[in-house]
């Protein structure tokens, strides 16, 4: 292992004890990104285990995301307060205690409290491993380095529901839970015994501001609540929706105040004043989109269109994750060799064209049409996220990679809340009109539907009197679904114009100093 002076730390070396306690680190960001996506595939197991409403039930996932968007930016303040060592021990720690909390849940409200401190002590892991990957190794060693966290921040996801299907298959929805216990504790005491970047700043206590931090849980728990049960509420037709878009703006304001007047801000946002953070933010937030919006829309379609079981899913899924995890090594390689711009623009070009395939989505697709698809979204995330990580974090003082990291993770997340929020409410919206359309050529002047009636009534001949009503209802049946699978089709346009505008908005990026995200203003 090469002994690098590694940047902002003139002291230190880049040995091996170094790198393996990175690893540890990354290993524990996994299991918290995981753990966003893993019960996505099994929410039916967990909800007849638990007994639990269907209303009820989404909690578990939304409870979640809530908490661990709260922590996110707060972990940058964390950090800097307790050590790089101390919070993520504790949030090691703390995130394996509650995932066995939530394997012995027997209430729904058991389990949607224990979900809630499952995301917000673990979402401190996830932050706190970017940051430190831009403090403690030298920029030569980003084309590594990065590739590693890109793989784990889009991996995670991506194999969630595959895993969890395997899991609640062979075993039970218990095993969702119990599978982070052992390697918890392998992390939290390989955090306390190798950990030593950096030494706590205990005046920071003295000086939090608990009314800023206050105002940012109620600003992002409130934002985040809408995004995700905005569209199956009928957004602000919900008086529930409304109040908390009503919390989102108020605590948004106070927010903004604390951070603009106070000493010590929970959040500092300088960062933003660094224009390559900021187009990487926006970047970041975009790939969230796609990262999340993906990981969504196939198992929606493969389940609602194909009547694939949770298994099913995961393996047809498990595509995307064996693409992003060969490319990883073949992304950092082309970081030290390219424009970070050029890659990027290589990356959303190939996304777009992956979601544009899909745009000729019919009801008989399975694994085979979504093969070339998949395998162009797994290999155009990972080389976008490279580049996108070295863009946004490679070019800040060590000084202000703590809050930066914290604020650029936060971007993904939001993004992936905004991009679900948006693709619900577009599937039922042009699910409805496509229906409506369909509905006025399927009129009994034109003969082929009398023919394709009286044809389905003669295969349900065995039904009597019924022949005909049976032949009515699965007519029906088929305009649903072929109104479902053009909406999809929709949703998969807007996303390929998304991302064919990406590569437009890479004229904003300022070029590196050098290839492999070095150099940059210091």
């Amino acid at each position: 292992m090469a002994n690098t002076v590694a940047q902002g730390h003139p002291d230190q070396v880049i040995t091996g004890r170094r790198l393996f306690t990175f690893l540890c680190m990354v290993f524990g960001m996994f299991m918290a990104i995981l753990d966003i996506q893993i019960v996505s595939a099994s929410l039916p197991e967990i909800q007849s285990g638990l007994s639990a409403s269907q209303d009820d039930i989404a909690w578990v996932q939304t409870a979640y995301l809530i908490a661990e968007v709260i922590m996110i930016p707060l972990s940058g303040y964390l950090s800097r307060m307790l050590s790089t060592r101390w919070m993520f021990a504790m949030s090691a720690a703390g995130f394996t205690l509650m995932s066995m909390m939530c394997a012995t849940a027997s209430t729904i409200e058991e389990m949607i409290v224990w979900r809630a401190l499952q995301g917000f002590i673990g979402g401190g892991m996830i932050p706190t491993v970017f940051a430190s990957a831009y403090t403690i190794f030298p920029r030569e060693k980003f084309s590594v380095v990065s590739p590693i966290i890109g793989l784990v921040a889009t991996l995670a996801p991506t194999i969630g529901p595959t895993l969890g299907g395997y899991l609640t298959e062979w075993a039970s929805w218990h095993w969702l839970f119990l599978i982070n216990v052992i390697p918890g504790i392998f992390v939290t005491i390989a955090a306390v015994t190798l950990i030593d970047f950096d030494k706590p700043d205990w005046s920071l206590f003295k000086h939090f501001d608990w009314i800023g931090f206050a105002a940012m849980a109620i600003f992002l728990g409130s934002l985040e609540f809408v995004l995700e049960e905005g569209s199956g509420e009928d957004w602000f037709q919900s008086e529930e929706i409304l109040l908390f878009s009503m919390a989102t703006v108020i605590g948004a304001a106070v927010f903004f105040w604390r951070v603009f007047t106070v000493r010590e801000p929970v959040v500092d946002l300088r960062a933003f004043s660094n224009r390559n953070f900021t187009i990487g933010c926006i970047f970041s937030f975009t790939m969230g989109i796609g990262l999340y919006g993906l990981t969504y829309l196939y198992p929606v379609y493969l389940s609602s269109v194909r009547n694939y079981s949770s298994l099913q899913i995961g393996e047809t899924m498990f595509v995307s994750g064996a693409a992003m995890f060969l490319t990883a090594p073949i992304a950092g390689r082309m970081m030290s060799m390219m424009d970070p711009r050029i890659m990027m623009a290589i990356g959303f070009t190939g996304f777009g064209i992956g979601t544009w395939m899909v745009t000729g989505l019919t009801h008989d697709w399975d694994y085979w049409e979504l093969f070339v698809p998949q395998i162009l979204r797994g290999c155009s995330l990972m080389i976008c996220m490279v580049p996108i990580n070295n863009i946004a974090l490679g070019v800040l003082p060590p000084a202000m990679i703590k809050n930066a990291s914290g604020l650029f993770n936060l971007t993904r997340n939001l993004g992936g809340a905004v991009g679900l929020a948006v693709i619900g409410t577009m599937l039922t919206n042009r699910q409805d009109f496509h229906y409506a359309r369909l509905a006025e050529s399927v009129n009994w002047a034109r003969p082929v539907v009398n023919e394709t009636l009286t044809m389905m009534s003669h295969a349900y001949s065995a039904l009597g009197n019924l022949a005909e009503t049976a032949g009515l209802k699965t007519l029906s049946g088929i305009v649903t679904r072929e109104a479902i699978v053009m909406s999809f089709s929709d949703v998969f346009l807007l996303l390929t114009t998304l991302f064919v505008g990406l590569v437009f908005a890479l004229v904003l990026v300022e070029k590196p100093a050098a290839a492999g995200g070095g150099g940059g203003g210091h």
